[in-house]
């Protein structure tokens, strides 16, 4: 296998080139450091340290039971393959016994900002959790690499990279990898996670891969990404991944990876190779080509289309404005899609544009200025306080349904300033769907749901996670194309009806219009009840004390109202 190795580590290159152009901001080509593995027998101690120290109180984290151990049982290497193996025996070490042994490997090299492919066959075992990973050099951890010289700085303020993780997922297919970032942000509950399925994961080798560039970190299985971590204001709390991080690879036992089988003997994780990219190539030419347009405009974002060439291979833009700055970066001639968000509507906006390179080169005739105007709101918006679900509001939300083309852009924000960690998810009434929410800044959130019909009425709400807690936002019907002022009602509503709310046993509708029919929706969007006949009248006995959604028809109209039952 290791004949092809100079072969392999070429078409390495050449399918990142490829791939990585349209898929990560900044493409690395350097290899910096890499274990072939190469030579049968133990690890090499050069490149790798045994971390076998126990944390304190004798356990590790995530309620996991394994002893981590420098046996060459637990970790070797055979036929140009790294074996990490997790086994069933007892095992004591530091005065205590676990049943369970595998390896816990530090690399000794630590970087700011490159490419790592690990290519990997992965285990799929029960109770099994697999893991290559990143964690920052100054993580004050007893027993790592590191610690004893750089350990000043406790998890997760030191930041923790997830390239892959396989069975903590279990509401997850079998073939289901996930990435994550942990921040002081977010903690050990990170919602920065991103996912997806391995093609026969247990028995195939797959590349898994880490970009980390000063602007965004980017996961990618077999070349293609799948998951972008960007957060547009960049904090201590959210980036702390501006130093350098070295790479962890181990098996866990237990714990958040569920219940161990009894009849669990041992498994591997085979590893081909670990290849660590960066850019080293000295670069004093600036970049040429520069070209800046205007995208698409709506009333709350401008599109800026930029593009520059480079000899380094990368581009790094500066936008000013009057919100401040934003930084980006792109592969050379790779057209570059900003989209500034947060914006007002019917308001003209300024933008000064430069281009330089990741050496600080910078474009001669630096800056372009462009110039838009974003469009008025074609939409909906409120302020309410109702909880659904949950706890209650302690001040409220904002909430706004925008139509852009056949999309619809909903953005909700908590105004309670009493919640830490807030996250948020957006609930489709009818079919239930849960999405989970872009975090534009501070609380506020969206989402923006596509291929929608003109005239169409959607109905959604929103989930706030928050510690220790949640909160449901009232449901909100929207008719996609209208420009109004959101109510629960709908714009086509029949007129002249009423009736008694809250209603105990019967609700009793007066209405000079004839109702052709009633129905009562639960507030996960269930149909719980509907009547064509005494329409006038409807026996509301048998439902369970609540608030539901009722909907009254009539002809070609409609009208939504919120009910409740005593």
């Amino acid at each position: 296998m290791k004949r092809n190795r100079l072969f392999q580590i070429f078409l390495m290159f050449i399918l990142t080139v490829q791939l990585g152009f349209s898929q990560v901001d900044v493409v690395y080509t350097n290899l910096v450091w890499s274990d072939e593995f190469d030579t049968n027998g133990a690890v090499n101690s050069s490149k790798w340290h045994h971390q076998t120290q126990l944390p304190a109180g004798g356990s590790w984290f995530n309620g996991e039971v394994q002893h981590y151990t420098d046996q060459l049982t637990n970790s070797f290497v055979n036929a140009g393959f790294l074996n990490i193996v997790a086994k069933k025996e007892p095992y004591t070490s530091q005065g205590i016994t676990k049943q369970y042994t595998s390896a816990r490997l530090n690399s000794k090299f630590a970087f700011l900002y490159g490419r790592v492919d690990i290519r990997a066959k992965v285990p799929t075992n029960q109770g099994t959790w697999p893991a290559l990973w990143m964690l920052g050099k100054n993580v004050n951890e007893d027993g790592g690499y590191f610690d004893s010289t750089f350990g000043t700085t406790d998890w997760p303020a030191c930041g923790e990279i997830d390239i892959m993780e396989h069975g903590i997922t279990p509401s997850q297919p079998i073939n289901y990898v996930q990435s994550a970032l942990h921040t002081p942000s977010s903690f050990g509950n990170t919602t920065n996670i991103g996912g997806t399925i391995a093609n026969n994961l247990g028995s195939d080798y797959h590349v898994y891969s880490m970009n980390w560039s000063p602007f965004q970190i980017t996961f990618l299985l077999d070349g293609v990404a799948f998951y972008t971590y960007n957060p547009a204001v960049k904090t201590p709390s959210n980036w702390p991944f501006n130093s350098e991080q070295y790479l962890l690879l181990n098996i866990a036992m237990g714990g958040v990876a569920g219940t161990i089988p009894s009849n669990f003997n041992q498994t591997s994780m085979e590893i081909d190779y670990v290849r660590v990219y960066q850019n080293t190539t000295v670069d004093t030419q600036a970049p040429t080509n520069f070209v800046a347009t205007v995208g698409a405009v709506t009333s709350s974002s401008i599109e800026l289309l930029l593009n520059a060439n480079d000899n380094s291979g990368n581009i790094s833009y500066a936008i000013t404005y009057s919100g401040g700055t934003i930084n980006v970066a792109s592969p050379s001639g790779v057209q570059k899609s900003v989209v500034v968000p947060n914006l007002s509507p019917n308001t003209n906006y300024n933008f000064s544009v430069s281009a330089s390179d990741l050496a600080g080169n910078s474009y001669v005739s630096n800056p372009i200025t462009l110039n838009a105007t974003t469009t008025g709101v074609l939409g909906c918006s409120g302020t309410d306080t109702v909880s659904q679900q949950g706890s209650p509001f302690s001040i409220g939300y904002n909430y706004a349904f925008e139509t852009i083309g056949n999309n619809v852009k909903i953005t909700f924000e908590m105004l309670d300033t009493d919640k830490v960690g807030v996250v948020a998810f957006l609930w489709r009434q009818n079919p239930f769907t849960e999405y989970q929410m872009t975090n534009v800044s501070g609380n506020v959130f969206t989402y923006t749901i596509t291929g929608q019909t003109l005239g169409q009425t959607i109905y959604y709400a929103t989930k706030f996670a928050y510690a220790g807690g949640f909160s449901v936002t009232n449901y909100f019907s929207y008719v996609v194309g209208s420009n109004c002022a959101l109510e629960l009602t709908n714009p086509t509503e029949p007129n002249q009806i009423s009736f008694l709310n809250p209603v105990d046993d019967y609700l009793t509708i007066s209405s000079t219009a004839t109702i052709d029919k009633v129905e009562l929706y639960d507030l996960v969007g269930n149909l719980v009840l509907t009547a064509k006949e005494e329409t006038n009248s409807v026996d509301v006995g048998s439902l369970s004390s609540g608030i539901y959604l009722l909907a009254i028809y009539s002809g070609d109209k409609k009208r939504i109202e919120k009910l409740i039952v005593r």
